[in-house]
């Protein structure tokens, strides 16, 4: 399939070979586990969050060199905290992303709540198109569900290497968003805003040297970040705006939805760029627990020949 196409769901007969039996019980198990009470589940992914914390070292490591270099003046007590939190979070991302595949609309909305969608709705009733800013938190996957339930989009992916994994993948989204375009179609994207679509968009990732610019994030003077959020606002002149899935203490889920950003310096791309990583440091804030740390997001230094920001054994505080 070219990548520049519109992208369903299509199940055949391939995926049923013998090769992907094990993909297939591994999501049957989680189909059966979010089938679970939500108290069993949080319980469930908080375990599996802090085993992993004891077992995968490296993404520890890393998770750890993100908060000492975003937030160097937290004390090392309140960043171990929000180590252990974070990685809580990941143990129920693992559920989360089952229950915005397989929870029926009926128990999600018992679950969940949309602050703040009513920017949506103007804008689109406008007619201009939605560059919906959803960085990657950990609760990303059910806060996208939650959302489209009211406001069906379009998506943007990477296909999952597993061909059953992508075919579920694809089904569990495509719940919550009318189709799915490559990460690499930028004309099918700059198409969809053009003709009034909610684009699902992240800029938050460091998407290696080409097509980025180096700028600020947190306490990271300089940061790999993308242009490609400039590219489609120029072209596809839609209105910009941020969102936040969080996770409250009451395991009930809260998406918010934030008014379109004013004063995008669309012709400039270190300038915005800059104003992109701002807006994504007030979201992260919001719930800097939930986001995805273990990313090695200034892996891509300005020059080749600088000094990694990562290393097989980070160094202690």
């Amino acid at each position: 399939m070219s990548q520049y196409q519109e992208i369903h769901a299509q199940f055949t007969r391939q995926l049923l070979h013998p090769r992907y039996w094990l993909t297939w019980l591994g999501v049957g198990i989680l189909y059966l586990l979010v089938l679970l009470p939500y108290p069993v589940i949080y319980q469930l992914g908080k375990g599996i969050g802090l085993l992993a914390m004891k077992l995968v070292r490296k993404r520890q490591e890393t998770a750890r060199q993100n908060l000492r270099l975003c937030f160097p003046d937290m004390p090392i007590a309140q960043r171990d905290r929000l180590l252990r939190d974070n990685f809580i979070s990941t143990g129920l991302a693992i559920f989360e992303t089952g229950m915005a595949w397989f929870w029926s609309d009926k128990r999600l909305k018992k679950h969940s709540s949309i602050i703040g969608d009513e920017w949506i709705t103007q804008v689109q009733q406008s007619g201009k198109g939605v560059l919906l800013i959803g960085i990657h938190f950990l609760t990303l996957e059910l806060g996208a569900r939650i959302l489209g339930m009211n406001h069906p989009g379009v998506g943007v992916y990477r296909p999952n290497d597993s061909p059953v994994m992508d075919y579920i993948q694809l089904k569990g989204r495509l719940k919550s968003n009318k189709y799915m375009l490559d990460r690499h179609n930028t004309k099918g994207m700059i198409r969809a805003l053009k003709q009034g679509e909610l684009l699902w968009y992240a800029p938050d990732h460091d998407y290696g040297r080409h097509s980025s610019v180096f700028v600020p994030l947190f306490a990271v003077e300089k940061a790999a970040t993308t242009i490609g959020t400039r590219i489609l606002v120029k072209l596809g002149q839609p209105e910009i705006i941020p969102f936040t899935p969080k996770r409250e203490k009451n395991g009930h889920y809260t998406v918010y939805v934030a008014e379109p950003l004013k004063d995008y310096p669309v012709e400039d791309d270190i300038l915005a760029a800059t104003f992109m990583n701002q807006a994504i440091e007030k979201e992260i804030l919001q719930a800097p627990e939930q986001y995805m740390w273990l990313h090695r997001r200034f892996k891509t230094r300005p020059q080749k020949s600088d000094k990694p920001l990562y290393t097989d054994e980070v160094q202690s505080d």
